[in-house]
Formats: C-alpha cells, structure tokens, sequence
C-alpha cells in the first residue's frame, strides 16, 4: 500500500462525493452529527455513519483488501485528509451543524485520527485537535493537587 494508485483515489473520492450528497445545503434541516469513517484492512470495506452509528454509504477499495501493511493506517490517514482537503469547499456546504469532523476509526469503532473539522470560518487538517490534550490536563491537575 506504499503507492496509492488512481483507482482507490478515484474509489475514495467516490465515496466522499456519495457522503456529501447525503447532506445537501439546507440551513433549516441541518443535522447534528459528525461523520464517522470506518477501514477494514481485512475486506477493504471504507464505511461512513453518523453519530448514532447509522451506515450513511460504504464502497470497497480494492488495493486495501487484506492489507497486511504495519503502517496500513498512517497512509489510510494520509490519503483520507489529501482527498478531504480536496472537497473542502463541497464539505463546507455540507447541511450539518458546525463544528463537525470526519472521524477516523478502526473496525472495533476505536478512534485512531481527527481527519477534518469544519467550522464556519476555518477548516482544520491534519493532527488530532486534541493532540497532548491528555498530557496537558494530567499536568494541570498534578499542579492544582500540589496546591493543597
């Protein structure tokens, strides 16, 4: 999976396209939810649900059927937000209530990386939000715990 080649481009932004028609623009119907990406590196499977775990649409990228790749979901992830960031104008007009996020997980449904945010005046790429959020508050409460 080293080289990702124009067919699961094309797969991906297949996919993609078939989630942003899901919500079309419409402010007075807009949905609360946040878009959940689901890879299996066993069936290939690329999966999209929303918040209460209701499929949305899924498609098959070939090249990652029983991928065996140490580093299957770092590409996964790089490709993802490439192909994200490429549709950012049609996923802005997306008729979800901002802030949302295209999340990825893995097939257990555990979080593995923040692929894209959407609020009204910025769109994050790249890197978790909430990168060293954890370290951060532990530091935090070490300090106020020392206070007593």
């Amino acid at each position: 999976m080293a080289n990702n080649n124009e067919q699961s481009v094309r797969q991906i932004d297949r996919f993609l396209k078939k989630v942003v028609q899901k919500f079309p623009c419409d402010e007075e119907n807009a949905c609360l939810t946040d878009i959940h990406i689901r890879i299996s590196p066993e069936s290939g499977d690329l999966m999209a649900f929303d918040d209460e775990d209701k499929e949305i649409t899924r498609s098959v990228v070939e090249e990652w059927i029983e991928c065996r790749d140490d580093n299957f979901y770092d590409v996964a992830v790089g490709l993802l937000r490439e192909r994200l960031n490429t549709m950012a104008a049609e996923i802005d007009m997306m008729g979800l209530l901002k802030p949302f996020s295209f999340v990825l997980e893995n097939d257990d449904k555990e979080h593995v990386a923040e692929l894209f945010v959407s609020d009204d005046d910025i769109n994050i790429l790249g890197g978790d939000i909430m990168d060293g959020w954890d370290k951060d508050l532990d530091k935090f409460f070490d300090e106020l715990m020392k206070e007593d």
